[in-house]
This record gives C-alpha cells, sequence and structure tokens, in this order.
C-alpha cells in the first residue's frame, strides 16, 4: 500500500467521536424500544455501531442487533452505483422497528437498499442513523433521521472508514486526499 500517505490527516478524533456517538445516544433513545432490531451495514458501519449499541446501553435501551452486508464500493474510491448483497437480516423483522446504522451517507444507496430491504421483511417502522453526512450534488432519498457529524467531501478513512480495505482501524477519522 505504497500509495497511501504514511500520517493521513485527522478531521475527528476518537475523543469528539465517543461524544458524537454518546449525543446520538441520547437523541435516539427517547424513539427506540427494549425490541428495536439495530441494523449494521456492514463493513464500514460495525464499529460505529458497536459504540452506539453500548452507549444505548448505558442510557438503559438494551436494542436487540442484527446486521445487512451491503457493497457499493468494493474497492474503489467511488461508488460502482449498484448495491451487491453479500448477506441478508438473520433475525425477523416482523412487526418490529428497526433502526439502521451506517457510518457513512454519501450517495445514498445503500441506505435506501437497507430501507427496502426491511420494509420487505415487514418491518413495523424504520429508522436510519449515520455516523457522518457528505455533501452530495443530487437530491438523495431518503435522508436519514439521525446524523451525527456533517462530514466534509474528502475521502475518509479509520472509525471503520477505508481504503481498499485498509485504514479501517484507525481510531480518528482522517483524509486521505
Amino acid at each position: 500500500m505504497a500509495d497511501l500517505p504514511s500520517k493521513p490527516a485527522v478531521l475527528l478524533s476518537e475523543t469528539e467521536i465517543a461524544r458524537i456517538v454518546a449525543d446520538l445516544a441520547q437523541r435516539i433513545a427517547p424513539t427506540i424500544d427494549d425490541d428495536t432490531v439495530a441494523a449494521v451495514l456492514l463493513t464500514g458501519g460495525l464499529w460505529f455501531a458497536a459504540d452506539l449499541t453500548r452507549a444505548l446501553s448505558r442510557i438503559g435501551r438494551h436494542v436487540r442487533f442484527d446486521a445487512l452486508w451491503l457493497a457499493s464500493y468494493g474497492d474503489e474510491q467511488s461508488s460502482r452505483g449498484r448495491i451487491d448483497v453479500h448477506a441478508p437480516f438473520q433475525r425477523s423483522l416482523e412487526g418490529r422497528k428497526v433502526l439502521i446504522l451506517d457510518d457513512v451517507f454519501d450517495t445514498g444507496l445503500s441506505l435506501a437498499e437497507a430501507v427496502r430491504h426491511a420494509t420487505e421483511a415487514a418491518a413495523a417502522e424504520v429508522v436510519t442513523c449515520v455516523f457522518a453526512r457528505k455533501p452530495w450534488p443530487k437530491p438523495r432519498a431518503p435522508e436519514p433521521d439521525f446524523v451525527g457529524w456533517e462530514a466534509p467531501n474528502r475521502f475518509l478513512v479509520g472509525y471503520g472508514l477505508d481504503h481498499a480495505g485498509a485504514l479501517r482501524g484507525l481510531p480518528d477519522i482522517c483524509a486521505l486526499d
């Protein structure tokens, strides 16, 4: 990975990330119950979903957990414009509220696909939350119900965000450009 910078520029520190996640938990908790299924979009959203579900637990909201494995980027820096489903939801969503969690909202394709899957699985209600929302020149639907951070239009890595599978484990969110 010689083409990666030796020290990507930190945009959001680990401490700032923790503060944003705690704030999101406070905002989300009154809108869900303990029967809510928190469904992470894999793979990038896993870091955020783990932190958010723990933050919800700290304030007395104990959600159920599931995952939907979607991919729109592969190893590229831009979306291919289509979504591949690698693994569907594992538990029944019928009649339950579903809280879909993702790392970053840019094109909106993954979130829209996840909402469609949850709706088709007979979820009673679908609520969406993303850690970061990037600016986009075209309208996107659906917009997330909860957003933690308004990110700049830069290529982000760390905290689950990657470059061809690398740099997901950085504790901060950084820019590669």
